[in-house]
């Protein structure tokens, strides 16, 4: 984890104190709340200026009173403010709508997405929305519906979201108080499961699993839907965190922020190694391809002089280099359309490293030789690399004979 520097936490905290005690609670006594505004940030990433907010005044058992605050994103930083907030309730419940910075894919949402965060007001009126905000909306419904305090049904969903994630931590930063942003393990959480929930899934793609698991988790805090929880682990295991990291705090550096962001790294890794869910996001490697056989094929080991396919089916996220080495193979070099790109030839190992530069179905052609000069190999040595492994996924040697 990032060392977190105590000047900086001070200059958050004391943001926040100056937060709460300008947005403060003027009680009148009777059950009445007033204040001058409730304020805060939308993060998915942050949402962009203009998506709407609105506030909902929630009773005791958090069902809508009828009573409504309506305002927008200020800024590209997710900041919103909701002014003369006047509630008989201290519950409410935040929803945010609109487009967001993905930052798994380093750009704008496609489309908007919706959020939303349940808050007491009594705790806090600087508060955030974001994803953990989100997921754990249904299970606190639910929780108090069955007679649980609304500050007990926070954190009892609080924890239980943070283990369908392998995470056990206690004293946990409430989640309207996280911030993508900010320094320390909380926050870092908040990127990790933003970044695993997102993957390189589209913005429809991913407002179903936050629907599917908000309805799975609701009766019992638990995730069971092993479709879902493979969803969770073929992400993790594709988004590079550090990126995703490196994406966000350019982002704020455009914005004029000097973001502290934590690193994530250490939840994601920690959840890849320990989820009892099953990965299913594999690379494909097809017998056969439009060229002909698939040098890639993990079935087929002889090969003859001719020409040759080397094709991948590669799922959302995924990514591929293939290091092919020998003296036996070449390729023509303008092949349009191929999902495929090479770099410069290595003299030394007699190599050349194609990379993948989309998803889907990927295709080159490949023609081997065989060469009777025995002072020449018929030998090509083919290294897979999956998904920005530094070391070979797997390898293979093919030897070329004579047809």
């Amino acid at each position: 984890m990032r060392t977190i520097y105590l000047s900086i936490l001070a200059i958050f905290v004391f943001s926040l104190i100056g937060c709460d005690k300008e947005n403060s609670d003027t009680s009148d006594g009777s059950g009445n709340h007033s204040f001058s505004k409730i304020s805060g940030y939308a993060q998915k990433g942050p949402f962009i200026n203009g998506a709407s907010v609105t506030l909902s005044e929630l009773d005791e058992n958090l069902v809508p009173t009828g009573k409504t605050f309506s305002a927008q994103v200020l800024d590209n930083k997710g900041t919103f403010e909701i002014r003369n907030v006047a509630l008989s309730s201290p519950y409410i419940e935040i929803k945010v709508d609109g487009y967001y910075f993905d930052e798994v894919k380093n750009n704008l949402s496609a489309a908007p997405l919706t959020l939303y965060a349940l808050a007491d007001v009594r705790e806090h009126t600087a508060l955030n929305v974001n994803i953990l905000t989100h997921l754990e909306k249904s299970r606190v419904d639910y929780l108090v519906s069955k007679g649980k305090s609304f500050k007990d049904a926070k954190k009892q969903a609080e924890k239980e979201i943070l283990a369908i994630f392998e995470i056990n931590k206690d004293n946990m930063t409430s989640a309207e108080l996280l911030d993508l942003s900010q320094s320390g393990d909380d926050h870092a959480i908040l990127l990790a499961i933003s970044a695993i929930l997102q993957g390189y899934l589209s913005v429809g793609d991913l407002s179903e699993l936050l629907a599917n698991i908000s309805t799975d988790i609701r009766e019992d805090g638990k995730l069971d839907s092993h479709t879902l929880g493979s969803t969770l682990i073929n992400n993790a295991r594709t988004i590079d965190i550090a990126t995703v990291r490196s994406n966000l705090e350019k982002r704020y550096e455009t914005l004029g922020i000097e973001a502290n962001i934590s690193d994530g790294e250490a939840f994601i890794k920690h959840f890849v190694d320990n989820t009892p869910f099953e990965f299913t996001s594999y690379i494909q490697y097809p017998d056969t391809g439009k060229y002909g056989i698939n040098i890639l094929s993990k079935n087929i080991s002889e090969y003859t002089a001719g020409s040759y396919s080397m094709k991948a089916v590669l799922p959302a996220g995924t990514y591929l280099s293939v290091k092919i080495s020998g003296q036996n193979w070449f390729f023509p070099a303008f092949q349009e359309n191929t999902g495929w790109e090479y770099l410069d030839w290595n003299d030394a190992e007699s190599s050349r490293i194609f990379n993948s530069t989309r998803t889907g179905e990927i295709d080159y052609k490949i023609l081997l030789d065989h060469y009777q000069d025995s002072a020449r190999s018929n030998t090509t040595t083919i290294y897979v690399y999956e998904n920005h492994a530094t070391l070979p996924t797997w390898t293979k040697t093919i030897e070329v004979k004579v047809k």
